[in-house]
């Protein structure tokens, strides 16, 4: 069952629970070094694997934008909010003052635009014009 809550507050919650509890956390520190087949190496970074976290979560908030109920509004006006507290957070608190929050809320952004386009799309096929009967 879908629910009106917007799935980006996972990543927002997540990134808010590794900032305050660990401060100084380097975004930047290494997860993994791996070596591809053409002999180079690839170093995974906890910043990139949070960036591609959250658009695998963007994805999912996406297909459910599709879904048209009467929780639709409910959804898209939390992602807006959660855009807003996004913002508001990066703007005021020290530890959101980084390159992956600010990425984070673009991805918000992203969501939040794609959210109402989908709707208001799709709520246009739903409705069917007539002309007037002379």
């Amino acid at each position: 069952m879908l629910t009106p809550i917007p799935l980006l507050i996972v990543p927002f919650a997540i990134y808010n629970i590794l900032s305050f509890i660990t401060p100084g956390l380097d975004w930047r520190g290494t997860l993994g070094t791996f070596t591809l087949p053409s002999g180079s190496t690839w170093t995974l970074e906890l910043g990139a694997a949070f960036i591609a976290f959250s658009l695998l979560v963007l994805f999912f908030e996406l297909i459910k934008a599709t879904k048209i109920s009467s929780r639709s509004i409910i959804d898209h006006m939390l992602s807006l909010l959660l855009l807003i507290a996004g913002v508001v957070e990066f703007l005021m608190v020290p530890q959101a003052a980084s390159s992956v929050f600010a990425l984070l809320v673009c991805i918000m952004l992203l969501d939040v635009m794609t959210g109402f386009s989908v709707s208001i799309r799709v709520a246009q096929r739903d409705v069917a014009i007539t002309p007037p009967q002379a």
